[in-house]
């Protein structure tokens, strides 16, 4: 496969492990070691080590953000539109960082990875881990490379969630904080969903109270309409209509008959089963569940109290009118907190009909104000980060 100048190719997947003779304590009071982080990284690292961004992932994100793990790849890396040579996050200029969030299911300590103490997956036994575990975890992986203070962090929806939390709890180790499409806090609506989708792995079968990693027959199918319902909420009811409309599949009549009929239903389905070859039902469980613990209000009850110390952070704020999942007013309570604080933010209400996906689908918007705010921020900083090889530190790959 030959690949296009603004790619940045092959990428290895790294590990980094912490915790070997202290275990890391949980925010649930639990504690885990060793700790793992799968994560990747693209461009080079400079020699003051000031061009570092930390881009977080989504629900079932990983650590693979751009290029390719080999040359029969079918896709690229989940952020590939925004992270390459010439790209919003120009690797000819930055050092782009992605990691693997605890208890996720591609190589991070998680409930399908092996307990030492068992020998055996861990299952539920793993413990209940949060956001802010999630961001505690990444600031070790942050600290091993010796970077002190990260250019930025931008992440859209959970990805949203660990940057408010990086920004909110350790303002000191970021210059500009950029959530996309995501929320301080879930809304009752928003926890009832989640818990839709575990109610539906629960009722699987197969899942036999999370012990069947080592069993032929897994919980697919409550996975499936988990995904499935959670797919619906990323979409917008214009990016629907436009794309299923009430078509039918394969005929011209209803057949009065309980069988997959529509297009929106075939498309559900599809996607659905697609999901249970690259997730996990108990990470899914995990998951979910640390998006609805988390709440930047507490335990003061404010949201502009949770900022107090981060002032100095300069924030963009991105949201999507369509975006039902996380509703435009979500940000502007953001923005009203960081306001209070007296925070320097940019805000940006993005008209777009692709409902949550936007921050994933408006590819030449979201990389005209990401470079612009780049340029911005690397201006107003005094920082000279140029593709140039002498800013590169010698052996600095990670």
């Amino acid at each position: 496969m030959s690949f296009s100048k603004q790619s940045v190719g092959l990428v290895p997947q790294q590990t980094f492990t912490f915790a070997q003779e202290e275990p890391f304590s949980l925010e649930s009071g639990a504690s885990l070691g060793p700790v793992t982080l799968t994560y990747e990284t693209y461009g080079r690292l400079n020699e003051a080590k000031t061009n570092a961004i930390l881009v977080c992932h989504a629900l079932t994100g990983s650590a693979h953000a751009a290029g390719y793990h080999s040359e029969e790849d079918a896709k690229p890396g989940w952020w590939d539109d925004c992270i390459g040579p010439q790209k919003a996050f120009d690797t000819d200029r930055f050092f782009v960082i992605c990691s693997n969030v605890i208890g996720s299911c591609y190589g991070s300590s998680g409930p399908t990875e092996i307990d030492l103490k068992t020998g055996r997956p861990y299952g539920l036994s793993f413990p209940v881990v949060t956001i802010g575990d999630m961001v505690r975890a990444q600031r070790r992986l942050i600290d091993s490379m010796g970077i002190d203070r990260l250019l930025c962090i931008a992440g859209g929806s959970m990805g949203g969630m660990q940057v408010l939390e990086w920004a909110a709890r350790y303002p000191e180790r970021l210059l500009a904080a950029i959530p996309i499409a995501s929320t301080a806090h879930h809304s009752p609506m928003l926890i009832g969903f989640s818990e839709v989708g575990r109610q539906a792995i629960y009722a699987d079968p197969f899942w036999n109270g999370g012990d069947y990693h080592e069993s032929e027959q897994k919980p697919d199918a409550g996975l499936a309409v988990a995904r499935m319902v959670g797919h619906i909420t990323y979409l917008s009811d214009a990016s629907m209509q436009r794309k299923f409309g009430r078509r039918l599949r394969s005929r011209e009549k209803y057949g009065y008959e309980f069988q997959t009929e529509f297009e929106v239903e075939s498309y559900l389905k599809y996607n659905g089963s697609k999901f249970t070859r690259r997730f996990d039902a108990n990470a899914y469980l995990y998951i979910t569940k640390a998006m609805d613990y988390f709440d930047l209000t507490q335990p003061s009850g404010s949201l502009a109290a949770s900022f107090t110390q981060s002032a100095e952070v300069k924030y963009l704020v991105i949201s999507f009118t369509s975006d039902w999942l996380y509703p435009s007013y979500h940000s502007k309570e953001l923005v009203r907190a960081l306001h209070a604080v007296g925070a320097d933010v940019t805000y940006l209400d993005i008209e777009s009909s692709w409902g949550h996906d936007a921050f994933l689908l408006e590819v030449e918007t979201m990389t005209r104000l990401l470079k612009s705010y780049l340029e911005r921020l690397c201006r107003e900083a005094g920082l000279d980060i140029a593709a140039e090889d002498d800013q590169i530190a010698d052996g600095e790959v990670f």
